[in-house]
């Protein structure tokens, strides 16, 4: 495909989106896409990309503007292959780190990876004022993978795997950085949460943090996304992350061929609180990780609930590759 470089008038569009929260229409998917598409290949100008971001931070994005723009996001870089066993992969983003509570993503990946499930994990490598999932997997001797073969090589072996965003997607990773520019985030932060990296069929770990995107991805997971490349967990995210809150379950949400099935119900705290790292720093977090490990802490209860539910998920999308009505 010939990628253009002319440059795209974006004033047309930032008419319609940008007359406020009530004032704004919404775009078609078509015009999601190329107008995304344009951003990714820098033809939008700096003035324009600006006032395009800032309005849809206001206006907020609709399940039609999400699904044009991920359409676009996705087409942006080579898909992964998963290796074959009994569990499609699971795909998990990691932009947020964490600041008040030790960052547990990579115990979940660790735990997932042990069972057998191919694992891709996503994101950014640092954060300032937070630590990252890329932080504590340094401590854990989990590097990150310099290009893709890489990343598959690493879940081949039965290892998680993890990739920047820079490296994975550099175009995506150019918008994330727009936002030490403007000071807020930006729809980018959104897709990446939400993508689907693999070529093949997958389980994606969704997170959101403000109530309005539980209702917008929802309707998106039922209504838009394209259900042949797998199913969805969404949860509200602990500290922005996709691994289940340590001292209190979250609700899990299971998205599967147009359908929605509660597969964990909200719980305000747990019965016993487990014995978390004291600090949150990447070294105490990885030391506390190897101790759950080596089965001398134990799980914590949604963490394990977590990764049971992803086992089941993963094993029936995996199935239904190989039979022709889906199994329920």
């Amino acid at each position: 495909m010939t990628i253009s470089h002319e440059p795209f008038p974006a004033a047309r569009f930032i008419k319609e989106i940008g007359r406020g929260k009530d004032g704004a229409r919404s775009m078609n998917r078509d015009d999601a896409h190329n107008l995304y598409q344009a951003m990714l290949d820098g033809r939008v100008s700096d003035l324009e990309l600006g006032g395009i971001l800032l309005a849809m931070r206001i206006k907020g994005e609709s399940v039609e503007e999400i699904g044009g723009f991920l359409d676009a996001a996705e087409a942006c870089f080579e898909p992964f292959n998963a290796p074959p066993g009994q569990f499609a992969p699971v795909a998990i983003p990691s932009y947020n780190g964490a600041r008040k509570m030790a960052n547990l993503t990579p115990l979940l990946a660790l735990l997932l990876a042990r069972e057998g499930v191919p694992v891709l994990v996503h994101g950014v490598t640092t954060d300032v004022g937070r630590i990252t999932t890329a932080e504590v997997f340094a401590e854990l001797g989990v590097t990150a993978a310099r290009h893709r073969s890489e990343a598959e090589e690493a879940m081949s072996q039965g290892k998680p795997a993890f990739i920047a965003i820079d490296t994975m997607a550099p175009k995506l990773a150019h918008l994330l950085s727009l936002r030490r520019v403007l000071g807020v985030r930006n729809s980018t932060h959104t897709l990446v949460k939400i993508m689907q990296p693999f070529a093949g069929p997958a389980l994606r770990l969704v997170s959101y943090t403000h109530p309005e995107y539980l209702e917008m991805l929802g309707e998106y997971f039922t209504t838009t996304a394209l259900h042949e490349r797998g199913d969805a967990f969404l949860m509200r995210g602990t500290e922005g992350e996709t691994v289940a809150n340590a001292n209190k379950a979250q609700q899990i949400d299971w998205f599967h061929g147009g359908l929605r099935t509660t597969l964990v119900p909200k719980q305000t705290l747990v019965g016993e609180l487990p014995l978390l790292p004291e600090n949150k720093d990447a070294a105490t977090t990885a030391a506390w990780i190897k101790s759950v490990l080596s089965g001398e802490v134990a799980v914590p209860p949604p963490i394990a609930e977590q990764v049971a539910q992803c086992l089941l998920v993963a094993r029936t999308v995996q199935s239904r590759q190989h039979v022709s009505e889906p199994i329920e």
